[in-house]
């Protein structure tokens, strides 16, 4: 394994899997983590996408629920080296793949209405400002709408999906309305909404939505997932979201 710069290896623990990431350009966060579990796969075969896919963390951690193709899409060519790198590195280079593209462009190329899952991570916050992006463009792509809007990562998802797949959206809590707004425009029915809290009695600052390409009404609000107990370790939830079993 070759690692350039500041880059290390760290563990998936719960997945027994290794990943690439450099604190200077894209660390992944417990949202992918959280959007990787709450999606629901297809667990024998299937064709699953994953937009703004930085590292391929998410891409990594589905491998271990479902034994269907899995194609990561990524802007950043240094993000796009280093999960390719990570594929290789644990094996996974017959079911998991990485694309180089800009994800407004990448339909054609990976086949409309084709696939049964599509999931994203997009980036959280509108335009950032000229320090914040000269500081580093790497953070500023990926948390900030430079290289794609929200509706985009909507678009293209409902476009990617075949009628009765599912898309899986992790957010902030402030563009609920307008996630669900853009999901029914594209003839994506949200039938799943959770939660997350930092811990109980704090407001929520995560949401994870999935919805079905032309379903029909019918959301469900999951029970609320709260990321830290009061003493600040991890709730038992997410230490064997992060950990595996705990017995």
């Amino acid at each position: 394994m070759n690692l350039t710069g500041d880059e290390r290896l760290d563990y998936l623990l719960a997945e027994d899997l290794t990943i690439i990431q450099s604190p200077s350009v894209f660390a992944f966060s417990l949202d992918a983590v959280l959007l990787a579990r709450f999606v629901q796969v297809p667990i024998q075969k299937g064709s699953l996408v994953d937009l703004c896919s930085g590292n391929g963390v998410i891409p990594l951690l589905l491998s271990t629920r479902t034994k269907g193709k899995i194609t990561g899409v990524e802007i950043q060519e240094k993000l796009y080296d280093m999960a390719v790198r990570s594929i290789a590195h644990n094996g996974l280079e017959h079911r998991l793949e990485m694309v180089h593209e800009d994800l407004k462009v990448v339909v054609p190329a990976l086949g409309w209405a084709k696939h049964d899952v599509v999931t994203c991570n997009p980036p959280y916050f509108l335009t950032p400002s000229k320090e914040e992006k000269n500081r580093n463009e790497h953070f500023a792509i990926a948390r900030h709408e430079i290289m794609c809007t929200l509706e985009d990562t909507v678009k293209v998802s409902s476009d990617l999906l075949k009628q009765g797949g599912k898309a899986a959206f992790v957010h902030r809590p402030g563009r609920l309305l307008d996630l669900v707004t853009l999901m029914r425009k594209y003839r994506l029915e949200p039938k799943r909404i959770q939660f997350v809290y930092p811990k109980m009695g704090k407001e929520a600052n995560t949401i994870l939505i999935e919805g079905t390409k032309d379903g029909k009404a019918d959301t469900k609000i999951l029970p609320p997932l709260y990321v830290y107990q009061e003493n600040g370790e991890y709730t038992d939830e997410v230490k064997e979201i992060l950990y595996g079993s705990l017995t």
